[in-house]
């Protein structure tokens, strides 16, 4: 069987056609949900890039991978969606980016240039496109074209909406990708991970014209009191990120659109390349992001804070083998479940480090009464330390600079690290700006996430035992590596 894992970064649940938005024209997405099954209620477990990324990949939520901010180590010792391709005999091949930081100790002393920042590669991934921050193979590729465009992805994707669709950065991906595969026997594993629909909000040729602003409805004003301090400190943050106006986030949400619809576009070309080679039938497809996207709701933009705009993704699982397909998933999904279900799905050992439970049986049609919350967090203490604090009266520790969150389909509760909590009555207000009244609700809700954390903690060494009585009982499979 062949292997194809995609990522389409900070892509929110609800901003495509098989996640029910009324406006957004994605028919390839569509059609591979038609084919496989959606995961209604899918969420990534941190933001920004790099912790989002690094808890998909190594099936680990934050407060385990320790992966915090885009600029922290992977730890050498993780095992990751690549090991666990090598481990059932493939060769992972990368097409994009990863955003994972090498860990120090692995670093060719402190002049290493890999120390200088988060843009690397997940280890175990074979090259077959790598797109740093710079995007210096594409940009040439402009340039051969003869568009004049300066290196670095921020300032050379604003100017995608006056460039041809055709030379946009995820059409570079594709034709690279389609190239590579004309070359490969049957039995390949591919990682594309696509950067589009991320900021910069500027669409590629006529896709940015795609969507009449007047039509696009505009995002959630944010609550009128109770607010938390993290809240206001980014909602001071976010002016320097988003218009201020009507028509400007209008616009800015129009491009948005149309950046999800190119990428699916491109998508459609994958999927043709595939079926050319008569191997659509032998082909298993999952897609997922590894954060959302605020777009104007409660006041914020881009991916922060604690609300589910940043962490509700798009999940899609397409085995050709599996019956019934067309299904939504309605219990809750997490990016962490993607690892083990990966693994029993290829048939090799799920690494033991995994927080994330298998999806085989859930995408079998089981049902799963253990899945009814959904759980996230976010680390915030680089932001405090550069530009704002929730609390500039006082010096925070890094440590209280995080949250946790917990969120069924009537409670979202949110525990700050400095021992605040916010609880929101979904039942009755699902936009998440009407706090919980019934106390004994919001201490159920607070101890059910104790209790995740209680029983997610790091095991390291802790499942083995060292005695003569149990010499040989146990294999590398099921005991994680240590840092």
């Amino acid at each position: 069987m062949n292997v194809l894992v995609i990522t389409l970064d900070q892509f929110r649940a609800d901003s495509w056609g098989g996640g029910g938005h009324p406006l957004v024209q994605t028919p390839t997405l569509d059609a591979l949900a038609r084919e496989g099954v959606t995961l209604a209620k899918h969420f990534s477990q941190a933001a920004p890039c790099s912790p989002g990324r690094a808890a998909l990949y190594t099936g680990t939520y934050q407060m385990n991978n320790r992966v915090v901010a885009n600029g922290t180590p992977l730890a050498r010792h993780m095992e990751s969606i690549a090991t666990v391709a090598r481990d059932a005999g493939y060769d992972p091949t990368l097409f994009g980016y990863t955003d994972q930081g090498v860990d120090p100790v692995l670093a060719d002393g402190a002049d290493d240039p890999r120390l200088d920042s988060y843009d690397g590669v997940l280890p175990g991934l074979s090259v077959g496109l790598y797109l740093p921050e710079s995007q210096a193979g594409w940009v040439q590729w402009l340039r051969s074209h003869g568009h004049d465009v300066p290196y670095g992805w921020e300032v050379a994707l604003r100017g995608e909406s006056e460039r041809p669709a055709e030379l946009s950065l995820s059409a570079f991906l594709t034709d690279r990708f389609v190239s590579w595969l004309d070359r490969q026997p049957s039995g390949w594993f591919a990682y594309l991970s696509y950067l589009r629909p991320h900021p910069p909000y500027a669409a590629a040729g006529h896709f940015s014209r795609l969507y009449d602003p007047a039509d696009v409805p505009l995002p959630l004003a944010p609550a009128t009191s109770d607010r938390h301090p993290v809240h206001e400190a980014a909602l001071q943050f976010a002016p320097s990120r988003a218009p201020q106006d009507e028509q400007g986030m209008r616009h800015l949400r129009a491009q948005y659109y149309g950046m999800i619809s190119e990428v699916d576009d491109q998508l459609g070309r994958v999927v043709e390349a595939i079926q050319r080679r008569g191997e659509w039938d032998d082909t298993l497809v999952v897609v997922t992001s590894d954060h959302g996207d605020q777009l104007g709701d409660h006041g914020l933009v881009e991916k922060l804070g604690f609300f589910p705009q940043s962490y509700h993704v798009v999940g899609v699982w397409r085995d050709p083998r599996r019956a019934d397909p067309g299904r939504r998933v309605t219990c809750y999904t997490e990016n962490v479940d993607v690892l083990p279900t990966l693994a029993e799905t290829l048939g090799v050992p799920v690494p033991a480090q995994c927080d994330g439970r298998s999806l085989v049986g859930v995408l079998d049609g089981a049902d799963d009464p253990t899945r009814r919350v959904a759980h996230y967090e976010w680390d915030y203490r680089w932001y405090a330390q550069t530009g704002w604090d929730v609390d500039p009266t006082r010096r925070h520790t890094s440590g209280e600079h995080n949250l946790a969150v917990s969120v069924s389909d009537d409670v979202a509760f949110v525990q700050f690290a400095d021992g605040s909590s916010r609880c929101f009555d979904l039942a009755a207000d699902p936009t998440w700006r009407t706090p919980l009244s019934d106390p004994d609700r919001e201490l159920a809700t607070a101890r059910e996430q104790l209790t995740w954390r209680q029983r997610h903690q790091a095991r390291g060494y802790s499942d083995v035992l060292l005695s003569a009585q149990r010499r040989g009982w146990w294999d590398r499979s099921r005991v994680p590596a240590t840092g």
